[in-house]
């Protein structure tokens, strides 16, 4: 992926080295307080970014003038949100 892909070009390789910068990024930062909050990683340039929602990113990203597809995940859990109903 490079810095001015889009997300419809986003691949499971693109997933799989951002939840590698992520599991490094955890081996080296105490992210107990932001337990529960959202987490969106740049697989191209291992940015970490946290907010209260992926909009709050978002914004930040506009804020900073930076617009790359990032893959969001909750602190503290293996994925942003689960779709689908309580089993």
């Amino acid at each position: 992926m490079t810095s001015s892909t889009t997300a419809s070009e986003w691949t499971s390789a693109d997933s799989a080295r951002a939840q590698q910068i992520w599991d490094e990024y955890l081996r080296s930062h105490d992210v107990s307080q932001q337990q529960g909050q959202a987490v969106g990683i740049d697989p191209v340039t291992g940015h970490v970014w946290f907010g209260r929602t992926a909009l709050d990113i978002r914004k930040q990203m506009q804020a900073a003038g930076d617009a790359v597809p990032l893959f969001f995940l909750r602190v503290g859990q293996d994925h942003y949100l689960r779709k689908g109903g309580r089993r």
